[in-house]
């Protein structure tokens, strides 16, 4: 079966990719000639873990090519990014209606159409269909057509995309069956099956319960400091509880699902308190970080900070919707110097530095990114560096008495003020 996949970014290419290595041909499309010479040559444009040997073994099977043009196939896949129209706190679907206007001209009898980028409810009904019809077909007649969301994260999205249970919502019933054979050639987790916008509503749901109760943790967090209590202490013996699973606080949320896909749900509902709420609490988490770095270094002339880590979690170059840039943004405009070092991000909109040269003549250290070597760094070979002392670690990654024992003044998000953790 031969299978065009619209889109060669975070979740696209790693389909395309197990597409092609279980069988199927498949032209992968997208729009950036520099991400197209890339991949046809075996190289991953973004770090993923096994991305790029999967890569390879689709290319050496000759059953994967990148292209900028849609052809004929018997599938067509829609893997574009839905940003957030910040300004509306709604979907764009730009991107969606780009792809799709790309792929009806191509649209023949007995093809299907599958949708895995995320969009509000109701988005297949009332936008890809009437554009798809405009091939002179009609749906459920003449072509199918599912959504099927991914329920993958960067950093285990190969091992994610095969062995997690996946949604397929149809037009029809018919629909669901042919994308369920299709997508069983790799999928080893259960599928699931229902109508369209169930599925375009289950996957809003699963980010917004998660965006939910990770403002709970952060407000948990915030209490707790006020109250000599260690939160991730607390969470731990919570969690023993055998109904209760408190997630992780942080300096915010961040990806391209959990801090929009909220959004996308309520952008045409007004019962939306306690989802609104949610995010109103996560998108303060840097302001509160901010709060904690200006009185630790209140008195220090013209400060400089160390920001460890962008990315918006830990082991991953992924940088879409970090806290990490209002964190910087906040603290550049109150007039402090910033320095960032990240392992993992190449592309930012400000410069990345190595280690030494992001902590020389520093004044504080704010970790927030728990990426794995930063707990490698010797507390010892910084110390010397610095101009004051301080650290505050967001994620509770770092050993506290390690660092302080080099003479810093340590501050852990959720924790008493000095608490020994």
């Amino acid at each position: 079966m031969k299978i065009c996949v619209l889109g060669q970014g975070y979740i696209g290419l790693p389909t395309a990719a197990l597409f092609a290595v279980n069988g199927h041909r498949v032209l992968g499309v997208d729009i950036n000639k520099k991400v197209i010479d890339t991949i046809n040559q075996g190289i991953a444009p973004f770090d993923e873990p096994g991305l790029e040997e999967l890569l390879k073994k689709a290319i050496n099977s000759q059953n994967l090519i990148i292209k900028s043009n849609v052809e004929e196939a018997d599938v067509f896949l829609i893997a574009v990014p839905t940003p957030l129209d910040k300004e509306t706190k709604s979907a764009d679907l730009s991107y969606v209606k780009s792809a799709t206007e790309m792929v009806y001209p191509h649209l023949r009898r007995g093809n299907l159409v599958i949708l895995e980028s995320t969009v509000p409810p109701g988005s297949c009904n009332n936008l890809l269909i009437p554009i798809l019809e405009k091939s002179g077909l009609r749906v459920s007649n003449d072509f199918y057509l599912v959504h099927s969301p991914e329920r993958a994260i960067p950093g285990k999205t190969i091992k994610e995309m095969v062995n997690n249970d996946r949604i397929i919502g149809g037009v029809d019933k018919k629909s669901s069956r042919f994308a369920k054979s299709l997508y069983s050639t790799f999928v080893k987790g259960n599928i699931y099956l229902t109508d369209v916008i169930t599925a375009e509503f289950v996957k809003l749901m699963e980010n917004t319960f998660r965006d939910i109760n990770i403002a709970m943790a952060n407000e948990f967090a915030q209490i707790a400091g006020e109250n000599g209590v260690n939160i991730w202490e607390a969470i731990k013996l919570s969690n023993k509880h055998p109904r209760v699973n408190v997630l992780l606080p942080g300096p915010g949320v961040g990806g391209h699902c959990i801090a929009i896909d909220p959004w996308f749900l309520t952008e045409n509902s007004t019962r939306c308190r306690m989802i609104s709420l949610a995010r109103e609490i996560n998108d303060s988490m840097p302001n509160h970080v901010f709060r904690i770095v200006k009185k630790m270094i209140s008195g220090i002339r013209y400060p400089v900070i160390s920001i460890l880590g962008v990315a918006y979690k830990g082991n991953v170059d992924d940088t879409r919707e970090t806290p990490a840039l209002k964190f910087i943004k906040l603290a550049m405009n109150e007039g402090f110097s910033i320095k960032i070092h990240d392992p993992h991000v190449k592309d930012f909109e400000y410069k990345i530095m190595e280690l030494d040269e992001a902590i020389y003549d520093s004044d504080c250290i704010v970790l927030l990114t728990d990426h794995a070597e930063f707990e490698k760094i010797n507390p010892a070979t910084i110390a010397t560096k610095m101009r004051n002392r301080n650290l505050v670690d967001t994620r509770n990654l770092l050993n506290v008495l390690k660092w302080k024992k080099e003479g810093f003044n340590v501050r852990v998000l959720g924790c008493p003020y000095g608490d020994e953790i």
